[in-house]
């Protein structure tokens, strides 16, 4: 078989054609970083403006409120006190104020985390799920410094609609045992609560909302002494500070291979939560984030969540709309103060917390689900005009991760389903043309491959070629095509291969560098082929 380059390879003409009208939003891409990260309003703007630090002070407050009774349930799924969700979720929040990418993320103790470590505080005890925490949150800075936030970019929009789809109906379902086998007042209390927060936006906003049902819901269940669940019924509160806590295990191979595959599974579902949630908010709000900074800035977290006590955790999509959606905040000062008031209810005012009806937080996040929901994704009008295989991608997500509870494996697979169905419709893509000229000296066949050869396209490329009508020359034109991979180059050794039988000579024209370079590579490695 022989090659030779006669022409550069169009692709990369067709390449600076494409891209030539996008020079705007180049232009914006390599605007300076420090214009395109910028919170607005920033903290200093924040603090010197009443009306917004407000907001944010409420907001945090809000989201303290609810905070509670999720780290309390969380830390019974870990298998651990009440207190250790708790102050990990108030060491997390303030520390992730600080040392956090996305601005107005929440970040406390989680379901996601909490079922992950599990295992280890059920099997090994509490020093064990210390030790795990911390070695989750080292290997969260490490991958955060080799910059796996990058890979972000390759969760398509269909997937990420399934994990905002899904993430609203695991919030909606998480109430639902709030709702079944408690008195007949939860109802009406509920209903209440939703009808304040739907109303009273439409009214001010200087208020959230969801403070004003919880304090109106409380005072009606005191007032009128209607017994109903409460905070308090979830767990014990807390009544002393977070002390440094050093865990009491050997430093042997044994110990990490103990703990090892619980710490790698918790910084990889962390980071995958935390920076799919840091990407939705940024939809949100229009604005950017630093999701390298948030990778490792959630990993410092942990170690310190641990080193205090604490469970560890990953960003709350879930108080993260309460914050963002709910409440309007947008600075760092409402994930700080939600940590700081967490501390302060469950410690100080534990007492009032504990009456708290649950049917006021029921109802918060409740009208969280709804709003979390992308409605218009499911409109009969969206779905006529979506690809199928776009609306696969985004069922696929939302089935897996209600199915297993775990957002991280449902976006996994759906990130697969994606990878399958876009392989799939780029296969399509290359085509052989073949010309048989009448007028050459030397009888030849010309074939001229169009598109991009991967291992989805190439594997019917063998098929695409008239082997035995075929003259004794055959000259194949590469310059519309691209080598990616060895695929591709096993494919064109079994076409030369079929030819050389029936005693036939083929020419190779026309590639660019980088696909001579890999044919070169490795073309005449992989044995009979065809």
């Amino acid at each position: 078989m022989h090659t030779c380059t006669q022409a550069p390879h169009s692709f990369h003409r067709h390449a600076a054609a494409w891209h030539s009208p996008q020079e705007n939003l180049i232009a914006i891409a390599q605007a300076p970083k420090s214009n395109r990260y910028r919170a607005e309003p920033s903290v200093m703007t924040a603090l010197r403006t009443p009306r917004i630090l407000t907001r944010e002070v409420l907001a945090g407050l809000v989201v303290a409120l609810a905070l509670i009774p999720e780290a309390i349930s969380f830390s019974i799924i870990a298998g651990v006190d009440p207190r250790v969700g708790l102050f990990s979720s108030f060491v997390m929040a303030v520390s992730i104020a600080f040392l956090g990418g996305r601005p107005a993320m929440i970040t406390a103790a989680t379901g996601a985390i909490a079922l992950v470590i599990a295992p280890v505080a059920r099997e090994y005890g509490m020093d064990y799920l210390i030790a795990t925490v911390i070695l989750g949150g080292l290997l969260q800075v490490f991958l955060g410094v080799i910059g796996v936030a990058k890979l972000m970019r390759f969760i398509p929009r269909s997937v990420m609609l399934g994990f905002v789809n899904s993430l609203a109906i695991l919030i909606f379902m998480a109430q639902l045992e709030h709702l079944f086998h408690v008195p007949w007042m939860v109802y009406p209390l509920v209903g209440a609560g939703l009808i304040i927060m739907v109303l009273m936006p439409r009214f001010t906003k200087v208020i959230p909302a969801p403070l004003v049902a919880i304090v109106l819901l409380t005072v009606i269940t005191v007032t009128m002494a209607i017994s109903v669940p409460t905070v308090g019924d979830q767990g014990e509160l807390p009544r002393s500070l977070p002390e440094l806590f050093i865990p009491n295990v050997p430093l042997t191979l044994e110990t990490l291979q103990i703990i090892g595959p619980f710490a790698i599974a918790m910084a990889l579902v962390g980071l995958l939560e935390s920076l799919l949630t840091a990407k939705l908010v940024d939809d949100i709000t229009d604005t950017h984030s630093r999701k390298t900074r948030e990778a490792w800035g959630q990993g410092v977290a942990n170690v310190l969540s641990g080193l205090f006590g604490g469970m560890g955790g990953c960003a709350m999509i879930g108080q993260t709309m309460i914050n963002v959606k709910a409440s309007g905040a947008r600075t760092r000062i409402s994930t700080f103060l939600a940590g700081i008031f967490l501390l302060i209810l469950v410690v100080v005012l534990g007492d009032v917390v504990a009456i708290i009806p649950m049917a006021a937080l029921v109802a918060v996040m409740i009208i969280v689900a709804i709003s979390t929901f992308n409605w218009h994704s499911i409109r009969w009008s969206t779905l006529k005009r979506m690809p199928k295989s776009e609306t696969t991608v985004m069922v696929a997500t939302v089935a897996v991760v209600v199915g297993t509870e775990n957002l991280a494996i449902g976006v996994l697979v759906g990130v697969i389903v994606a990878m399958v169905a876009f392989a799939r419709r780029v296969a399509h893509f290359a085509t052989v043309e073949r010309t048989l000229p009448e007028d050459e000296a030397v009888p030849t066949a010309y074939y001229r491959v169009n598109g991009e050869l991967f291992f989805a396209s190439s594997n019917d490329l063998t098929t695409q070629f008239e082997y035995t009508d075929d003259p004794d020359r055959i000259i194949i034109d590469m310059s519309n095509s691209h080598i990616w991979d060895a695929s591709t180059v096993a494919a064109l050794d079994a076409i030369t291969t079929k030819y050389e039988r029936l005693d036939k000579r083929v020419v190779l024209v026309g590639m660019n560098e980088a696909s001579q370079y890999m044919h070169e590579r490795l073309a005449g490695n992989f044995g009979e082929e065809g």
